[in-house]
């Protein structure tokens, strides 16, 4: 009496999660946001200093080495009981000030220890602007595993990086600035996993994704913008985890 006690007590919990997460599967109406996490293609163009005697340009690479860890927020409507509206994306603002330049006592009679000051060039102040957006369709298949669902989707999305620089000095010639942008479109697969009836978590993978990639750099006030771009096609790209909730 005493084991068949204790194995009742051990299963107790495990069903009640099972009959939770059974009851937990979306349906019409339902709506999910979560928190997640990719290795993803980013987008960024570094200014450049404006008193350069050449420039080159190279477009932003989308090649799968060239990614990184990105953190996103998704958003999820249910119009359908197994069809739902995504939309998702991320955001990234960094300031930095820029100080002036400080001239010292060097000059070119001086000589190693006779205690001349270095010259402490300017620093240019720089703003970084990114974010990617996107939106897609997902149906969803129900399995023989309780509160774990597959789908199969599409997804649209945007990304754009733009970098500014200024110094108060001859190096720049009024505001540099950098800019790109990609275009995506891709097939995403995955698994959403319905712990409770408002917790879950998923895992993604996009098998094939195509990628356009446009970059510009404008060195100084006046001159046209060099431009470049590209076309890439991944396999198995941007794994995503994620973890949400639904309600």
């Amino acid at each position: 009496m005493k084991l068949r006690k204790l194995i009742l007590i051990a299963v107790a919990p495990m069903m009640c999660l099972a009959a939770q997460a059974q009851e937990a599967t979306p349906k019409k109406g339902d709506f999910t946001v979560a928190a997640t996490v990719s290795y993803n293609s980013y987008t960024s163009m570094k200014a450049l200093a404006g008193n350069l005697s050449s420039y080159s340009l190279s477009a932003a690479s989308t090649n799968w080495n060239d990614k990184q860890l990105m953190v996103g927020i998704e958003g999820g409507w249910f119009f359908k009981d197994l069809w739902k509206l995504t939309l998702g994306g991320g955001l990234s603002i960094t300031s930095n000030p820029g100080y002036a330049a400080l001239p010292g006592t060097i000059d070119s009679n001086s000589k190693p220890g006779d205690g001349s000051i270095p010259n402490y060039e300017a620093v240019a102040s720089q703003s970084d602007l990114r974010f990617q957006v996107f939106t897609g369709v997902d149906r969803y298949f129900k399995t023989k595993a309780t509160g774990m669902m597959t789908y199969l989707g599409v997804r649209l999305g945007y990304a754009y990086g733009r970098n500014s620089a200024f110094a108060d000095s001859e190096e720049y010639a009024g505001k540099s600035i950098g800019e790109s942008f990609n275009i995506r479109g891709a097939l995403t697969a995955g698994v959403d996993y319905f712990l409770t009836n408002g917790i879950f978590i998923g895992a993604e993978v996009n098998p094939i994704a195509y990628t356009y990639n446009k970059s510009t750099l404008k060195p100084q006030a006046g001159l046209g913008n060099l431009e470049a771009n590209s076309h890439n096609i991944s396999i198995l790209a941007a794994p995503t985890l994620k973890v949400g909730f639904k309600f």
